[in-house]
């Protein structure tokens, strides 16, 4: 493989990440008059660098890869020929499958694991700023220029929350990027935190204290959640060396250090008790944790057949059909056309032979890196293993019609891959 060409692809792909966390402030801040664009520039970028890594023998040679993309080729003409008919809306919906995709092994095949550990530093670096900035967006009201909306939207980016308080976005266009990056910033965080000595203790602290204060001025439960997982498979990790009690002891009260020092200065307390609002509401709403769990992070598997009627059972509305964008095409509204689930979207969208393959593969995907990861705690390399301690869900469910969201996935599924290679196999 030529250096050139491999520095061309790693670029690429730190471009790519850094466009996953500043996009949604280029559209709403900097660039407002062409949001629309800017909504499909990592599509772009990631199509050119598929293009050079075919052109370069370098492409991902991966079954999934092929049956994924055959899916989405397929889905094409059934959303023409049996769906909507539309061939813009099947076009962005079979980005997901046909360009996105593939890059999440483009990513896992290009880097190695010192890239991820450098990508995984940035992360906490970027971290901090923004657990400022949501902070900000908690205490400023909706009008404020710091909430505005994308484009050309004063009514605000954020989302009912609770008190009167609405959940922050951050840097994102919504604020389920907020929650999918301070995920991503627990599964890191605690890594460094198994292994101190690869990063500067001032850094590890600090993105400590940031992730204490987002997670309740996320107002997010699913962040909660996925925070209390995080910690989980870290407490795995320690309970398989020796001295767990002393380690566990130390974790613990570095976390309890940083946590009463922000509740000493007024950090989060209104923050925490806005989320413990946001729980109470929910309680009454959705049936308390059983219904977040069993809906949010089960996937809605029990209510997904009930989003395609007995015509369309076999080939589904038309890809696509399931996304905002296909929604604004198809109707000139914002709205939900088929699921507000994942699982209920693919079968809407693709219909059940071709939606269960996608879910099978994703469902595999995620037991099978799972599997992998476990193996490399018995060398003594947790790094794998906490990046799942997010990736398995994301992988497996995460909402796909939302650009951001289709970000993170891509972007946690192929550091996964990344920290998975063998390090003899890894390029030079």
């Amino acid at each position: 493989m030529n250096n050139s060409i491999l520095s061309i692809l790693k670029k690429g792909i730190w471009i790519y990440f850094f466009l996953l966390i500043f996009e949604g402030a280029i559209r709403r801040w900097l660039l407002p008059n062409l949001s629309n664009p800017i909504l499909l520039i990592r599509d772009v970028l990631s199509f050119f660098l598929l293009i050079i890594a075919l052109r370069n023998n370098y492409n991902p040679n991966n079954r999934l890869v092929t049956i994924i993309f055959c899916v989405g080729l397929i889905s094409i003409f059934t959303a023409l020929f049996f769906g909507h008919g539309n061939l813009l809306v099947a076009l962005f919906g079979a980005r997901i499958l046909m360009i996105q995709f593939p890059m999440l092994f483009l990513i896992g095949h290009v880097l190695n694991r010192q890239d991820v550990i450098s990508m995984g530093k940035i992360i906490l670096w970027i971290a901090i700023p923004m657990a400022i900035l949501i902070t900000v967006q908690f205490y400023s009201p909706q009008n404020a220029w710091i909430n505005k909306g994308i484009g050309e939207n004063i009514d605000g980016a954020g989302f009912s929350g609770a008190n009167g308080y609405f959940r922050p976005p951050g840097t994102f266009s919504f604020t389920s990027g907020n929650v999918n990056f301070f995920s991503l910033v627990s599964c890191v965080v605690l890594y460094f935190w198994l292994k101190p000595k690869k990063i500067n203790k001032y850094l590890l602290f600090a993105s400590s204290l940031a992730l204490i204060v987002a997670i309740p001025t996320s107002i997010s439960r699913s962040l909660f959640f996925q925070f209390i997982i995080s910690i989980l498979f870290f407490i795995w990790v320690k309970i398989s060396q020796p001295g767990f009690i002393k380690n566990i002891t130390h974790l613990l009260t570095a976390f309890f250090v940083i946590l009463i020092l922000a509740i000493n200065v007024n950090l989060i307390d209104n923050q925490v008790n806005t989320l413990i609002q946001r729980f109470d509401n929910a309680e009454r709403s959705e049936g308390g944790i059983e219904g977040t769990i069993v809906n949010r992070f089960l996937g809605g598997l029990l209510y997904s057949f009930q989003s395609v009627d007995d015509q369309h059972i076999f080939f589904g509305y038309g890809i696509g059909m399931g996304t905002n964008v296909g929604s604004k095409l198809l109707t000139g509204e914002l709205k939900f056309l088929i699921s507000e689930g994942e699982w209920g979207r693919i079968f809407g969208e693709i219909g059940m032979i071709l939606g269960l393959t996608f879910i099978f593969i994703r469902v595999y995907m995620s037991f099978n890196y799972l599997n992998e990861s476990i193996k490399y705690l018995k060398k003594d390399d947790p790094f794998p293993w906490m990046l799942m301690s997010s990736g398995f869900i994301i992988l497996s469910q995460q909402q796909l019609s939302q650009p951001t969201n289709l970000g993170f996935f891509v972007l946690i599924g192929g550091l996964v891959l990344a920290t998975l290679k063998k390090e003899e196999n890894e390029l030079q």
